[in-house]
């Protein structure tokens, strides 16, 4: 992603309002985030528990940015995150969803998935798997983890940001 300053990350967000703009919070590290590393940027909001971020970048060069509400984590079983693939604790796997854009996001429509409670996605595919004994890891499993995230991710966003 290229680096963006605070005022280019409040302007992107598609399905915020007045409201949501004002209160946003930025997280605590933003002025040291590596954004040559991201494929996308997502936080959850430090002063609101149950509001997210995310923003990606399209192939133009434009930013995309939606706001996100989570539900309660789920306390019993594991759970996938839907975004990232990977298996995590229950408590650490939320249903979160997006206002969608336009006229179905007047009327209440949103869009949702389940995705990792603290939308750490992008660092927890780049976490090392533990191998079996006499497994090899190709050079290659990193980066198509890193492609199918990156595509998940920008794939949520597509379905929030739906043009009417």
């Amino acid at each position: 992603m290229r680096a963006l300053t605070e005022a280019e990350v409040r302007a992107s967000f598609v399905n915020a309002d007045e409201e949501e703009l004002r209160t946003l919070e930025m997280p605590h590290d933003f002025v040291l985030v590596d954004w040559d590393y991201l494929d996308f940027f997502a936080w959850r909001d430090p002063s609101a528990s149950k509001r997210g971020y995310v923003l990606i970048q399209h192939d133009d060069g434009g930013v995309v940015g939606v706001v996100l509400r989570a539900s309660e984590p789920g306390r019993g079983r594991s759970g996938m995150c839907n975004i990232c693939h990977t298996m995590q604790p229950g408590n650490q796997v939320a249903m979160l969803s997006a206002r969608r854009t336009g006229d179905a996001g007047r009327r209440g429509d949103s869009f949702g998935t389940y995705i990792c409670s603290d939308l750490s996605c992008h660092e927890n595919v780049r976490l090392a798997h533990p191998l079996a004994p006499n497994e090899v890891r190709s050079p290659g499993q990193v980066d198509f983890r890193l492609d199918g995230t990156r595509r998940r991710m920008e794939a949520f966003v597509s379905r929030v940001w739906a043009q009417d």
